[in-house]
């Protein structure tokens, strides 16, 4: 069975990039389909891979843990070469994460500023990175009001058998978010954050994201932990679409407002 699934550009359109999107705790790849066949009818090539095996065991081992990073790495640098043509990768080249694939990606790139093989992605997409403590749930219907009250994202978790159901409420290693909210990202990073995810340590996200040199901490109203597939769904991958085409243009967004009523 295949560890990822592709989504590309329409027919006949200039693919504009590519974006590697990394689950988090539970999450499978059907998670992410909506997203990904958002982003690409906008003419981006996308591959959604598993998510990453870093819940703690107990205190979580550090030892433990770096070795997943790098076994981690290794996967997410093939799923990128993965997605060559004949001119090769198409650029610029974004990885997205969620929870636990966010986590993993901040520490990865903060060390290394790299993929195993040298490659650098051009930007870093952080979606509801957690903070250092897990919730008790008394079901899943508890998990799943943390998780999102989008009727059809709700629908789609509770229909996939593969979800790990509880996953939330099993913590990750605490030196991982520690590094994670440590990283020192060289590259352009967008953070998003649901401003009702019950699991966001708001305040160390604004402390990191401050701390970067290029760096946007994007909050959502009444999203929560999902935030990449709660009802602001839409709003979402208009604001990682922005993102992505600032990318062409040294960060300058390609609308500017000039005067506005609202």
């Amino acid at each position: 069975m295949s560890d990822h699934t592709d989504h590309h550009a329409p027919e006949g359109l200039r693919t504009r990039g590519t974006v590697v999107v990394v689950p988090g705790r539970g999450e499978t790849r059907t998670t992410y389909g909506r997203l990904a066949a958002r982003l690409a009818a906008d003419a981006y090539r996308v591959r959604v891979v598993d998510a990453p095996d870093l819940a703690a065991t107990g205190a979580g081992a550090p030892d433990g843990t770096d070795a997943a990073l790098t076994r981690f790495g290794a996967l997410v640098a093939e799923a990128v070469d993965g997605t060559a043509g004949p001119e090769g990768v198409t650029e610029p080249l974004v990885l997205l994460g969620a929870d636990a694939g966010a986590a993993a990606l901040a520490v990865h790139l903060g060390r290394t500023g790299t993929l195993p093989g040298g490659r650098r992605p051009d930007a870093v997409v952080l979606a509801g990175l957690p903070g250092r403590t897990a919730p008790g749930f008394g079901g899943w219907d508890e998990e799943l009001d943390v998780r999102t009250s989008c009727p059809v994202h709700r629908g789609t978790l509770s229909d996939d058998i593969e979800v790990g159901r509880g996953s939330l409420g099993r913590a990750l290693p605490d030196a991982l978010l520690a590094a994670a909210y440590d990283t020192r990202l060289g590259m352009p990073a967008l953070f998003l954050v649901g401003d009702a995810d019950p699991l966001a340590d708001r305040d160390a996200l604004v402390r990191t994201a401050e701390s970067l040199p290029r760096a946007r901490l994007s909050v959502v109203r009444g999203a929560r932990h999902d935030v990449l597939n709660d009802v602001q769904h839409r709003s979402v991958a208009a604001e990682i679409v922005s993102f992505l085409e600032t990318l062409r243009n040294e960060l300058v967004p390609p609308v500017a407002v000039a005067t506005s009523a609202w």
